[in-house]
């Protein structure tokens, strides 16, 4: 996974006609179908103050979607900073209209922003492609699945441990729960536990601070998505299985062999599954039966009788050449 802590934007393109890219969107991996990770530059307030307490919350968009990648997000401040955070608009994301979470994360990403937002909170963003998703879902067993709780925590423990590691003077964490909170708590605590840390069911509606990586993981994610497709006016819905405009949309795009861009279309969902299995039009495919026991394996009888090789054809054709064999 790679990891780019990509400079802030450009202020002067805001009176352009250029469209702004936020720093967490990095094209060149989300089309090659890799994840990877954005740092946002620490904040001056931070670094003019390093010693005051910094809190930290961490929250994710995009985990149920067959579409898309899944982002996890941290954002950080000075705990003094909190209730500033509320009073500038930063909520639960999915309570928010598109553009509402649009300028809190432009005005989080412009140096110049009049809110200053920019000198007094940080933030990061790991973006998880769907083929990382999907391959870890469905490694083979003998290698383990890598299923979306254990992706989850290992993300969150690596944005928790990237904040620690640049000197910030960490102090709390506050975490919208992946799986049982009490669970997840005893595992970070005992990883961090000169920590505070709060994990939560919902707790972007509570603590403002998970409200703002919120708002970063879903803006993050719903941009990401609409440079993965790439096609003006192409209707995706919300990516969720149980959407019909989603089904639409994988519908038009399936290809009769390949299925979808794994790039864009997580293939270990069950969604992606059945439209294939169901389609008419794809192509089946019959794998080989897995060997039972006692059976053997054609190359087996390339060995001679006693199985070492000493006969047969692997044996010849297997030897050595003897230097002194006289031709």
């Amino acid at each position: 996974m790679s990891s780019s802590p990509s400079p802030p934007p450009d202020a002067s393109a805001a009176g352009t006609d250029a469209p702004f890219v936020f720093p967490s969107i990095s094209l060149e991996p989300l089309l090659a179908g890799e994840s990877y990770t954005y740092h946002s530059p620490i904040p001056q307030a931070l670094l003019d103050d390093p010693t005051a307490p910094v809190i930290l919350g961490v929250d994710e968009a995009g985990r149920g979607p067959v579409l898309g990648p899944m982002v996890y997000a941290s954002a950080y401040c000075h705990a003094s900073y909190s209730d500033e955070i509320k009073r500038l608009g930063f909520a639960d994301s999915k309570k928010m209209t598109a553009t509402t979470r649009h300028n809190l994360l432009t005005s989080l990403s412009t140096p110049d922003h009049p809110n200053e937002t920019y000198k007094h909170m940080g933030w990061s963003t790991t973006v998880l492609s769907p083929l990382t998703i999907s391959t870890g879902m469905q490694r083979p067993p003998h290698h383990g699945s890598y299923n979306l709780n254990t992706l989850a925590h290992d993300t969150t423990i690596a944005l928790i441990r990237h904040t620690l590691t640049a000197g910030v003077n960490l102090k709390e964490i506050y975490i919208d729960t992946v799986g049982p909170p009490h669970t997840y708590q005893q595992k970070l605590s005992l990883l961090f536990p000169t920590l505070k840390i709060v994990v939560e069911k919902q707790a972007d509606g509570i603590y403002p601070i998970v409200s703002a990586a919120s708002v970063c993981a879903k803006v993050t994610r719903d941009e990401a998505l609409d440079m993965m497709i790439g096609e003006p006016g192409e209707v995706l819905g919300s990516g969720y299985p149980g959407d019909a405009k989603t089904i639409a949309y994988l519908k038009r795009n399936t290809d009769p062999v390949f299925g979808w861009r794994g790039e864009v279309v997580r293939f270990s969902w069950a969604t992606a599954r059945d439209l294939l299995e169901k389609d008419p039009a794809t192509v089946k495919v019959e794998w080989a039966e897995p060997m039972e026991e006692g059976e053997q394996h054609i190359t087996s009888f390339l060995a001679g009788g006693d199985g070492k090789g000493d006969s047969g054809i692997a044996g010849w054709y297997g030897k050595s050449v003897n230097p002194e064999m006289d031709f």
